[in-house]
């Protein structure tokens, strides 16, 4: 993983390997999922819900889940590329 998707502080042996990431959907719709900006969480943005990401393990429980309002949705997600 890159120094720009490691959050700050981290130890390295608690960071999600982004290649991983790649493979993991959302258990409840099956879509792909986002890393969020500060790297704690990863986003399904077709369920509206964050999943936490502790000691470097993606919880994907529905359980451990929380909603995200709409419009809250755009300041989880990194900003791409040309979408200032």
């Amino acid at each position: 993983m890159t120094d720009a998707t490691r959050p700050p502080d981290s130890n390295p042996r608690h960071v999600v390997d982004v290649k991983m990431l790649e493979m993991l959907v959302c258990p409840l719709t099956k879509t792909r999922l986002s890393l969020s900006v500060d790297g704690t969480e990863l986003i399904s943005v077709a369920a509206h819900l964050a999943f936490p990401i502790r000691e470097g393990v993606p919880m994907l429980s529905l359980d451990e889940a929380r909603e995200i309002e709409p419009g809250d949705m755009g300041r989880s997600l990194p900003k791409l590329p040309g979408n200032n």
